[in-house]
């Protein structure tokens, strides 16, 4: 029988990659979308059908996870063999400027998520997206067994999601999992985070339509991955035998500076020409360096992170050069295909 999923957060980077992910292995996939006066799914605006056709398989329904209600509804209609809550107020600079909605939607919301599977009373595997930031001020590496020191009430809010993930997992018999996942970029992500934005000024720069970029902390030392490859780790995740929870990360260690100099230089640019000082980047508590091991992914989910920082800087600089010669499409490094969509 076709296996049918349930994605928080679709139009996000990962719920773009994770549903076309799981249409490629032929599943039916649901969408929690919010309702907006704009449109907001351009991410996966190639996989639509009419859903009047009979091969729509990706159907979007609005809700949001502020609304324990219509989760519930939703879960109870669908009947979901797989959750995916990829949903939240994600960008962790923003989160010090909306503490309280951060807490409400990365926080609270994946308890509302929970509560809804357990109230349904179906046999549903669940997905929580955690964090690197819940590690914080820990040094690294860090892996699944390191002391949680969030530095931001993002970190704090995903914390609190990680636990009661595991307590649901514990009270109430559910497989649920956190997948804590350390920080994955591509074409796809948000313009505000600070690799997309290197990589569309590098773009602009180059065509000769901006001339500066101005940055906050240079020291901050990360480790990107590719998001098209993590949404294959969230996969296994839920097809393990027994719920458990893994890390997923490169295990390569690059300064912002470092992203900066690679993105720059591929397109023949010198950084220091063009990047300036603005201290309003800077948050009030930084993360001065995540970097982890994936070591027990490997050994049990048999996944592992092909395409390190270089690699990556230079793929989303050909997609934002290639972006800015075709105005209004969608430059993605991937092959994307012909799958389906609908809407609900």
């Amino acid at each position: 029988m076709t296996k049918r999923a349930l994605i928080t957060g679709i139009t996000g980077q990962d719920g773009s990659y994770l549903a076309e992910l799981l249409l490629r292995k032929g599943y039916e996939v649901h969408g929690l979308i919010r309702r907006a006066s704009t449109f907001n799914t351009v991410r996966i605006e190639h996989l639509y059908v009419d859903p009047h056709d009979p091969t729509a398989k990706l159907f979007l329904h609005y809700g949001d996870l502020s609304d324990g209600a219509r989760l519930v509804t939703l879960i109870a209609k669908i009947k979901p063999d797989e959750v995916y809550n990829l949903a939240a107020q994600s960008h962790v600079r923003v989160s010090f400027d909306e503490p309280e909605h951060t807490a409400d939607t990365t926080g609270v919301g994946s308890v509302r998520m929970l509560e809804a599977v357990r109230l349904a009373g179906i046999d549903t595997r669940y997905y929580q997206a955690s964090s690197s930031e819940m590690f914080g001020a820990t040094p690294p590496p860090q892996s699944e067994d390191t002391p949680f020191y969030p530095r931001s009430p993002y970190g704090a809010a995903k914390v609190y999601s990680y636990w009661v993930t595991k307590n649901y997992r514990e009270a109430y018999g559910m497989y649920a999992v956190n997948g804590i996942l350390f920080n994955h970029e591509s074409p796809r992500r948000g313009e505000t985070f600070v690799t997309r934005k290197i990589t569309r000024a590098v773009a602009a720069i180059s065509a000769g339509r901006q001339d500066t970029l101005y940055m906050g902390n240079l020291d901050a030392v990360r480790d990107w991955g590719y998001a098209a490859e993590y949404v294959e780790g969230m996969w296994r995740m839920l097809q393990a035998d027994e719920p458990d929870d893994f890390v997923l990360a490169t295990g390569a260690a690059y300064t912002v500076r470092d992203f900066l100099q690679i993105a720059f230089s591929h397109a023949g640019l010198n950084w220091e020409d063009h990047v300036e000082f603005d201290e309003r980047y800077l948050r009030p508590t930084e993360v001065d360096a995540l970097v982890g091991d994936a070591s027990k992914a490997r050994e049990k989910l048999g996944w592992k992170a092909t395409v390190e920082t270089p690699e990556l800087a230079r793929l989303m600089v050909e997609a934002d050069i290639e972006a800015l010669k075709h105005p209004g499409g969608w430059i993605d490094s991937v092959d994307l295909g012909s799958w389906v969509n609908g809407d609900d």
